[in-house]
């Protein structure tokens, strides 16, 4: 990712939330004699982690294909991100953009056991259930209980402690606050762009960006 100061995210705090939020990540490993392999899972952060921390696991055979464990791998999540046009801006000139927010996460996986990767599998299940009216918990019955345990064999868990961190989000903070004002309603109105996350996530730094200027 292309290193520019004014767009890096440093703050652990800020990296966590973004993994809370954003949970759908890709998994990148590079595999001697093979090259670049990829795979998608959701993922959570390990909240009793000293630092940053991750958790999921991967469907056999994925485990093979990484060599999960072996070497480092990157975990790619992503937020918000959207098309700005130059026609939002109201000045010239003026150019395309994408605003987004990204962070590469790289560290050497452990394998979980099996009751750990259980309780991963239990933790994922709550996490995703819980919003809706009536979760479908992984222990909503001994049957599923039973069953859940059964599946688990067909997963491997894994705990990735995160040894290095890249981060950014790349929102129009060098653009003046007139022009940021009128991004964020131009994604916010209804039209081909419009993009009610990428608004407020825009809005959300803000207050954060006026105050490390003072």
């Amino acid at each position: 990712m292309r290193h520019n100061a004014d767009y890096a995210l440093d703050d652990l705090d800020a990296v966590r939330a973004l993994v809370d939020e954003n949970p759908w990540a890709t998994l990148v490993s590079h595999i001697p004699g093979r090259g670049l392999v990829a795979s998608h899972y959701p993922v959570l952060v390990d909240a009793t982690a000293d630092g940053l921390a991750l958790v999921s696991h991967v469907g056999r055979p994925d485990e093979a294909l990484h060599e999960l464990g072996a070497h480092e791998v990157l975990v790619i999540v992503s937020g918000p991100s959207g098309y700005v046009s130059p026609s939002w801006y109201d000045s010239s000139p003026a150019v395309p953009t994408w605003n987004f927010v990204v962070a590469h996460l790289y560290g050497i996986p452990e394998i979980l056991s099996d009751d750990e990767n259980l309780a991963v599998l239990d933790r994922l299940v709550t996490r995703f259930e819980a919003p809706l009216p009536n979760p479908f918990l992984m222990h909503h019955s001994l049957e599923n209980t039973a069953y859940a345990e059964r599946i688990v064999h067909g997963t491997v868990g894994f705990r990735l402690p995160v040894t290095r961190v890249e981060a950014k989000q790349k929102l129009s903070q060098d653009k003046p606050d007139a022009v940021v004002d009128r991004v964020i309603a131009a994604l916010r109105a209804p039209g081909p762009y419009a993009n009610p996350a990428l608004a407020d996530r825009m809005d959300a730094i803000r207050p954060r960006e006026e105050q490390n200027r003072r």
